[in-house]
């Protein structure tokens, strides 16, 4: 019996003894850089989504550095990734799109933004895609028309700020953000702008996650808002399709006017995940932006005699968890600034984010007296989050 019992657990022990061998020696065509995988399957993943310093290297990466140097490996929701810190490998690596790199997510991000959406496009389609999105937020329209849009919307919602005893910066930018983007890209009018937000509740905690569609798991929720946000795209679609007033020019014009041609790569499929992925960055890192400036601007007033916060603040505030490259002009060209992505990959919206920012903050320092009433908590999980409010008090600058 003894024997059996060893014949049959002898051959498992072995399998498992390999599995956790493969799983900590990865195979690679060339020489993967030092580092850990972590436990199996599980990886590294608890500790680099434990919240860390919003200010400074977070130690999860710190940590690596000092042990490994600036490119290590490491394993993040069931998935081998390589990590680098090194300027000049990283403007390498987007100078390399489509050539010995290419643009990769995890499975839960690809999940998440959809089947048919900006990041599984590379080469032209990519490109096709991303001027499509520049034909609304490049700076031709930027100066033509959304200028004076951003204003208006930036100066109406900081008047309802004022007349509040005081407000989450984060929760109100995000409102303030959406109701442009929305108004912008869909012809949502606000309330329907904020009914469209609320599905995004749980994108950004469950872009890198591990893909579990469970109930109580941060990704079945995503999933849930996706199709809820989903159906109000696709009856955004029907009711511009049986339309025939003039809408202005906004995002779904374009895309109804490039899909009757014949030659077009965009299908209503392609359209809906695309702007599925651009409502969500409409609002979403420009707002986190903008609660993290007034949280500088508090830390350091003497920066409001300069007001040249934009560019520092978006780099400090990065709010995104990782930018993911698969093996095979930063803006602007610089290797030192990354916040908006680069190369092939440089955010279409990149002008657009920042005027937003800057209209912002033009009238929060030259129309209102602020003070933080609360300065809450803000971490990286590696994202920014506010698990306490960053809170503000505005009111009307006098005139003397």
């Amino acid at each position: 019996m003894a024997i059996l019992l060893l014949y049959v657990v002898a051959p498992l022990v072995v399998a498992v003894i390999l599995w956790v061998y493969r799983w900590r020696n990865p195979k690679c065509n060339g020489v993967l850089p030092p580092g850990s995988m972590g436990l199996p399957l599980i990886g590294e993943t608890f500790e680099f989504f434990s919240a860390q310093p919003v200010e400074g290297i977070p130690p999860f990466i710190a940590k690596r550095m000092a042990r490994y140097g600036p490119v290590f490996r490491t394993s993040l929701v069931g998935q081998p990734v390589v990590m680098s810190t090194d300027q000049e490998v990283n403007q390498y690596i987007f100078g390399q799109e489509g050539k010995m790199f290419q643009a990769w997510y995890t499975q839960s991000g690809f999940r998440i933004t959809g089947e048919k959406g900006l990041p599984v496009h590379a080469g032209n389609s990519h490109k096709y895609l991303r001027n499509l999105i520049r034909d609304i937020v490049g700076l031709e329209n930027l100066k033509e028309e959304l200028v004076h849009e951003i204003d208006r919307i930036t100066r109406k919602h900081l008047s309802r700020w004022a007349h509040s005893p005081e407000v989450d910066v984060k929760d109100a930018a995000e409102i303030m953000m959406i109701e442009l983007g929305a108004k912008k890209f869909l012809g949502l009018e606000e309330g329907k702008s904020l009914e469209l937000r609320e599905n995004y509740k749980h994108f950004k905690d469950a872009l890198v996650s591990f893909p579990l569609n469970i109930p109580g798991t941060a990704f079945h929720e995503a999933m849930q808002g996706r199709e809820r946000a989903i159906k109000m795209i696709r009856s955004a679609f029907d009711t511009r399709r049986s339309s025939d007033g003039n809408h202005g020019h906004d995002f779904l014009d374009v895309i109804m006017r490039e899909m009757e041609d014949e030659n077009t790569i965009l299908t209503r499929d392609v359209a809906t995940d695309v702007l599925f992925l651009v409502l969500f960055a409409s609002f979403e890192t420009t707002s986190t932006t903008i609660a993290m400036a007034l949280h500088f601007l508090h830390r350091h007033p003497n920066v409001l005699q300069h007001l040249k916060v934009i560019n520092e603040t978006v780099r400090l505030a990065d709010n995104v968890p990782g930018m993911f490259r698969k093996g095979q002009e930063l803006h602007a060209a610089s290797k030192k600034f990354l916040a908006f992505g680069g190369g092939r990959r440089l955010c279409a919206g990149a002008d657009y984010a920042k005027l937003q920012i800057a209209i912002f903050i033009h009238y929060l320092v030259t129309q209102y007296r602020w003070k933080i009433t609360k300065e809450g908590v803000i971490v990286r999980k590696p994202g920014l989050a506010f698990p306490k409010a960053l809170c503000v008090q505005l009111r009307e600058a006098r005139r003397d």
